[in-house]
């Protein structure tokens, strides 16, 4: 059971299997009450001018425009967001702008949205200037895992709370711009409190959330948190879905079809109808959209994919639980000074993206039920692993699936898989580099040669019967009021 109290908002209860949640309804009636739950926070510093700091500053401007509450983004000396920070309003002129560290000495509630490794060299510097009783916010728990891995810890008397929306920087810039006419657009965002000294930790983790727009809000740890995402960035969010149209795109065209079709029935058929149908439905409305030959070849798919799915979601979180996949960021951080990362569209599909999507109009794609197969199983096995290792329902659904097809998959589906790995976080690039390429030895070797095998019934029946479907049909009640615009 995951729950929490609020001393300004109202919260609601959400059954899941096994149990209930607290849960926070977002909305922009809630606005007025912002000031009051931040509990003496008169001045936030968003360090970092990223996706997600660029979005962040600029939702909580809005929200907070007319009180007492000012937001000013702090960034390094010579930083080349600079001049971009200052063209969407945050100016040195009227004290929003200035050098992170003296933004960082003035703030009650500090935002740390720096690069993960950049923060894991320099947090020493940030935390020796916060003010007394200052309030650590954080939006990934990456910092947590490294400060364990090197034997540190937070300061001691400061609040330490997390606020993680569940989808990239711009999703969460567009859709809290949607909602303006749309009241309850937004991104899902899970919240964190990892220390409370004085007892308004949750409150002002609340008001953050709201403040960016979040129509449902739930309640995760700082360690949960990380372990998801980045388990959840190298799997089903990004890295196998990379490796998945890697592999199926060759197995089309080992079979004979043309280069464009091929594209379609991999990628465009995951991005599009595929990721539409999960979003309106739910997992098994993927299967049933399928009939007679195409739902048997949607079920030997799903059969010979789930294990191997589920090994390697294993081995990543076990990488990450202890500290491995951590490493493996910083030590690529140091590389990238000197060996750039290359960009990672450059086999022979990507070429095809663009007739692809000019035959949208004319020749819609379907849901392909090999792709189908391959990819539910993947998203599936995810799920359970999550389960498996005890996290809370919502951050299970928000992780695995809502985040995926609500917010990645589509502007995947508008730029490509290929544009979508290249333009993401550092920390997600890195990982889709190391384990897409495993994924798709394991679709290509594994899977693949398998789809000949008569489906397990066991399997399918597991799959038809999880309870994530439940859990899913609740949380699609509070996801955002509207498809995110991607034009």
């Amino acid at each position: 059971m995951s729950t929490f109290t609020s001393s300004v908002f109202r919260t609601e209860t959400m059954t899941v299997p096994g149990g209930t949640e607290t849960i926070l309804r977002g909305g922009r009636d809630l606005f007025p009450l912002i000031s009051e739950a931040f509990h003496g926070v008169r001045r936030i510093g968003v360090i970092g001018w990223g996706p997600q700091g660029r979005a962040q500053a600029q939702n909580l401007r809005d929200s907070l425009a007319g009180t007492d509450v000012t937001v000013t983004v702090g960034l390094r000396p010579g930083s080349a967001s600079v001049e971009d920070a200052r063209a969407h309003g945050f100016t040195e002129a009227d004290g929003s702008l200035g050098d992170w560290l003296a933004v960082a000495a003035a703030s009650d509630l500090v935002i740390l949205l720096i690069a993960d490794a950049a923060l894991a060299a320099e947090h020493d510097r940030i935390f020796a200037v916060l003010k007394p009783g200052a309030t650590i916010g954080l939006s990934h728990g990456f910092l947590l895992g490294h400060l364990r891995a090197v034997g540190k810890d937070f300061p001691a008397g400061h609040p330490v709370i997390a606020v993680c929306p569940k989808g990239m920087g711009d999703s969460v810039r567009r859709l809290y711009q949607q909602g303006a006419t749309v009241n309850g657009a937004g991104i899902n965002a899970s919240i964190a409190v990892h220390a409370d000294p004085d007892g308004h930790a949750t409150d002002r983790a609340l008001a953050w959330s709201v403040g960016l727009g979040s129509p449902y809000t739930f309640l995760t740890t700082l360690e949960n948190e990380y372990k998801s995402d980045i388990v959840g960035e190298r799997a089903i969010l990004l890295g196998a879905v990379h490796g998945l149209v890697e592999a199926l795109y060759r197995h089309f065209r080992i079979e004979g079809v043309d280069p464009v079709t091929a594209y379609e029935r991999s990628t465009e058929s995951i991005t599009g109808p595929i990721a539409r149908t999960i979003s309106a439905a739910g997992l098994p409305a993927v299967r049933a959209a399928l009939t007679g030959a195409d739902q048997d070849l949607f079920d030997r798919a799903y059969t010979a994919g789930y294990g191997p799915a589920r090994d390697l979601v294993a081995e990543i979180y076990d990488e990450v639980a202890d500290g491995t996949e951590l490493r493996s960021v910083i030590l690529a951080e140091r590389r990238l000074t000197t060996r750039p990362m290359t960009p990672i569209g450059t086999s022979p599909m990507w070429s095809h993206a663009a007739e692809a999507d000019a035959r949208r109009s004319t020749t819609p794609t379907g849901i392909d039920p090999v792709t189908a197969g391959l990819f539910v199983a993947t998203m599936v096995a995810q799920v359970d692993e999550f389960v498996e290792r005890g996290h809370a329902w919502s951050e299970i659904v928000n992780e695995s699936i809502i985040e995926a097809v609500d917010s990645l998959l589509p502007y995947m589906h508008a730029r490509d898989v290929a544009y979508m790995v290249d333009n993401c976080s550092r920390t997600a690039r890195l990982g889709t580099r190391r384990w897409g390429p495993r994924f798709q030895a394991a679709y290509e070797q594994l899977a693949l040669p398998a789809l000949d095998a008569p489906a397990d019934p066991t399997l399918v029946k597991n799959f038809l019967e999880n309870p994530t479907h439940q859990a899913l049909t609740e949380a699609a009640t509070l996801r955002p009021s509207v498809d995110i615009s991607v034009s």
